[in-house]
């Protein structure tokens, strides 16, 4: 006998609707944070914990961000750290120069927890190799930087470079630690653009609110896209700079006419909304309905922003675009300005393929810098002189870095090693310091020295720009260490 006849009142569940929540409860577990700036969910009632609103925790300085990265490892040597000691004692070890107790006797010499071995501390193999290009001072500042960045130093006053930056992973792995803060052997976490993406709302409702561009990393957890457990929500959109093919992903297998595709992103949502009255207090349906509408819409924003015959040809010349070397960052740079201008709030360009990442120059680093610096010095420069004319660069923070440097001593005849114990990034616009330099290595670029400081304080001082205070956006259950926080550089703020 049927023990719940078709005609009872029952307080339980239907089987369908049990099947429902179950099948979208883990969505939404996902979404939460989402919809909790809607106003679609609750706080915690025990805890008195909610995520957050989608407003600043106090007056902001910057409104978005525009992160480069240079994967494989940036030599700081030939870059923006220049040390006039190595070319003084090349050819000798560290132990044979004077500077062997700086860098033997230091106690940052443990600061590292390696994947590989370390053979460049070998003191009696590591050969001290000189600075392969030279160096000259730009702007009223007068902040020397290499003849490879030539048209970045010519906007050096506008940049503030952070020359004593380390990280604790002397493997590739340290792109990922650059992002997330914590070493790739702990496990996978949110990265800086999905922390952004999580504590800030939206400034457009027709694109994403954090796109990564360029070769992405591999085989490291999900890539410097990820946002973990702050759900898939926060995680980032790769976007491909192809005028030509800007959205495949978004677009049908058989071509549809602009009515056409109104027509059916209207009758998707007219299905979902019938759902939606038959489980009204179900947020992944609402979210999702949410994500389609979004998705509709970035198939007219998306080929908009990469429409760059819109540009003037004077634009398209300052970012590179009519030279076959410079062009495909070219595009990156001013893609990364058209989104920037169109309300996406955190975008991050890589540059160098490969699993390790092009600027890995173990061996033929002259070769190796002298090629690559001319793909992307232009347009980085055009980026950061075009920001300027917009007046953009005022709420705008640009960040340029790599996952380390590059050793003192050669690697083989012609190349370096990695090296995290001390390197350079530099910031700028948005509320930083233009034209100053900050903290230093030791005199062969081989310990951070002076103001150390590891990758969180660059998230610290990013998040404190766009007037976030990175522990209020604590999650129960999720205890973040310390280091994870970071602490704002405020010598480089103006």
């Amino acid at each position: 006998m049927d023990e719940h006849p078709a005609d009872c009142a029952c307080p339980g569940p239907t089987r369908r609707g049990f099947l429902a929540d179950g099948g979208m409860g883990f969505v939404g577990l996902a979404l939460g944070a989402m919809l909790h700036r809607d106003g679609l969910a609750r706080a915690d009632p025990v805890h008195g914990w909610g995520p957050p609103d989608g407003k600043p925790h106090f007056p902001p300085r910057a409104k978005r961000v525009i992160w480069l990265m240079m994967r494989g490892g940036v030599s700081h040597l030939e870059s923006f750290d220049p040390k006039p000691e190595l070319t003084k004692h090349a050819g000798k070890t560290i132990g044979e120069s004077p500077h062997n107790e700086a860098v033997f006797g230091s106690r940052y010499l443990k600061n590292v927890r390696e994947q590989v071995a370390n053979n460049i501390i070998d003191k009696t193999k590591g050969k001290i190799y000189p600075t392969q290009i030279g160096f000259q001072k730009g702007g009223q500042s007068g902040i020397e930087v290499s003849d490879w960045w030539p048209h970045v130093r010519g906007c050096v006053d506008d940049l503030a470079v952070v020359r004593s930056m380390y990280t604790t992973d002397n493997n590739h792995g340290a792109q990922m630690e650059f992002f997330t803060g914590r070493h790739l052997l702990d496990g996978c976490f949110p990265t800086i653009g999905s922390w952004v993406h999580y504590g800030l709302g939206a400034l457009s409702d027709d694109l994403p609110q954090f796109i990564s561009m360029g070769p992405p990393l591999e085989y490291q957890c999900m890539g410097a896209t990820d946002a973990n457990y702050l759900g898939p929500e926060n995680a980032g959109v790769m976007l491909k700079v192809d005028p030509a093919d800007p959205l495949p992903f978004a677009r049908p297998g058989v071509p549809l006419g602009t009515t056409e595709g109104a027509m059916k992103a209207d009758l998707l949502g007219r299905l979902n909304r019938l759902s939606a009255l038959e489980y009204p207090s179900d947020p992944a349906l609402r979210a999702r309905i949410k994500s389609y509408e979004l998705a509709f819409r970035m198939q007219t924003a998306v080929p908009e922003v990469l429409r760059f015959a819109d540009e003037g040809e004077a634009t398209r010349r300052l970012y590179g675009l009519d030279n076959d070397v410079t062009r495909p960052f070219g595009q990156q740079m001013l893609a990364a300005r058209r989104l920037a201008e169109r309300g996406v709030r955190f975008i991050q360009v890589f540059h160098g393929e490969g699993a390790a990442g092009a600027w890995d120059a173990h061996s033929g680093l002259k070769a190796n810098h002298t090629s690559l610096c001319a793909q992307v010095d232009k347009p980085i420069a055009g980026l950061l002189v075009d920001l300027k004319a917009r007046g953009m660069l005022d709420d705008t923070v640009v960040v340029w870095a790599t996952e380390f440097g590059r050793t003192p001593c050669a690697q083989g005849a012609d190349g370096r090693d990695h090296h995290n114990y001390g390197f350079s990034i530099w910031m700028a616009g948005g509320g930083i310091k233009g034209g100053v330099v900050h903290g230093a290595t030791d005199e062969l670029g081989f310990h951070a020295v002076e103001h150390r400081h590891y990758v969180t304080d660059v998230h610290a001082t990013v998040l404190h720009l766009l007037g976030l205070d990175s522990h209020r956006l604590e999650i129960p259950g999720r205890k973040r260490l310390e280091v994870e926080h970071g602490t704002p550089i405020r010598a480089i703020l103006a």
